[in-house]
């Protein structure tokens, strides 16, 4: 059985795919993070292996190795550095030792399974090198061997790879899906609806916060303090903007999460001021945003939010982190409190 939420199109492709034999060398998953690439993989190394009569049945011995991640014939490949490597520190590019090995791995017949899955996590972040290394393998491929790239986006992948591979996009999930998903776990229906939304469709994320109150309590404490600085003054947001260029440089991906928060909070705000509060993502904030979104511009939020949909892009683009922060600040929306205040 898949255990795959809200993704039934790539679970009846390869169903179909299994059933008549037409299983490819190389696959490309595609998507946001947390909606199911690495699932997915997993999944279909399972299915690939398993003794059961339906695969992947979840219970034979190939199926209960490769869930423990103790399979001899399931690679993962990722960077350095990365939760669960050996490496203290973090690496940007996944280097082309890492393929090179991953190609002798490749050559060797199937150790304990039928096929040997490789995973390469992160795909978009190979180096040159490694990418025209990966590309000959795929181009003549060992037999019973399967190669399963995880990337946001086939952008950001070399072409001849992205043509050399079997193209799945997964996609976000609904939000009402996600909310049963969580009921059925034994989630009580009010935190599985807060879950759901603060999710954006990524129902990994919410079975992981489900699990983890830790996850919720940072997530509202940095809420916490992105509501201060939005209530506070210029000099204030100017040093947060400093604080936040200079994590970019070492922590990237929690400068998008911060964003991301960003983004959130001005919906949410834009929504308040509507007076659409029913709609809004941060249901376990919504009294601090409604007395907040009536102390607004509506066209001033509205314009904001959408401004605030670019300023990764320009930080994608290698825009100079601090300039691009400094002007997201100069451009954030100051509440008629504030205003007044200012020009006391």
């Amino acid at each position: 059985m898949w255990s795959l939420i809200g993704q039934e199109r790539a679970v009846s492709f390869f169903k179909q795919s299994l059933a008549g034999g037409r299983v490819a060398n190389g696959y490309l998953f595609t998507g946001l993070p947390h909606t199911g690439r690495m699932t997915l993989a997993l999944e279909l190394a399972k299915a690939l292996n398993c003794l059961g009569e339906e695969p992947p049945c979840g219970h034979c011995q190939q199926c209960r190795r490769i869930e423990a991640a103790n399979h001899a014939d399931v690679q993962l490949i990722r960077l350095a550095g990365a939760e669960g490597s050996n490496e203290g520190k973090e690496k940007s590019l996944i280097s082309v030792e890492q393929i090179r090995q991953l190609q002798r791995a490749a050559s060797l017949a199937p150790y304990e399974g039928k096929c040997r899955i490789f995973i390469i996590e992160e795909a978009a972040k190979l180096s040159t090198a490694a990418a025209n290394c990966l590309l000959k393998t795929l181009e003549e491929p060992p037999p019973a061997v399967v190669f399963v790239l995880l990337a946001e986006d086939e952008g950001f992948l070399p072409q001849t790879i992205v043509s050399r591979c079997q193209h799945l996009r997964l996609k976000v999930v609904a939000r009402d899906e996600i909310t049963a998903a969580l009921k059925d776990r034994g989630v009580e229906p009010e935190r599985a609806e807060l879950l759901a939304r603060l999710s954006h469709g990524r129902v990994g994320w919410a079975i992981e916060a489900s699990s983890d109150e830790r996850l919720l309590d940072s997530r509202q404490e940095r809420l916490r303090g992105l509501l201060g600085i939005v209530a506070g003054d210029l000099e204030g947001r100017f040093g947060y903007a400093a604080g936040l260029a200079a994590r970019f440089a070492e922590k990237r991906q929690l400068v998008w999460e911060e964003l991301e928060l960003w983004l959130d909070i001005w919906r949410d705000l834009l929504l308040c001021a509507l007076g659409l509060e029913d709609e809004i993502v941060n249901l376990d904030i919504k009294d601090s945003l409604a007395d907040m979104g009536g102390s607004f511009n509506l066209a001033a939020v509205r314009d904001f939010t959408e401004y605030l949909g670019g300023v990764r892009k320009q930080l994608e683009m290698n825009a100079n982190p601090r300039l691009v922060l400094e002007v997201m600040i100069l451009n954030m929306p100051q509440g008629r409190e504030q205003k007044v205040a200012g020009s006391a």
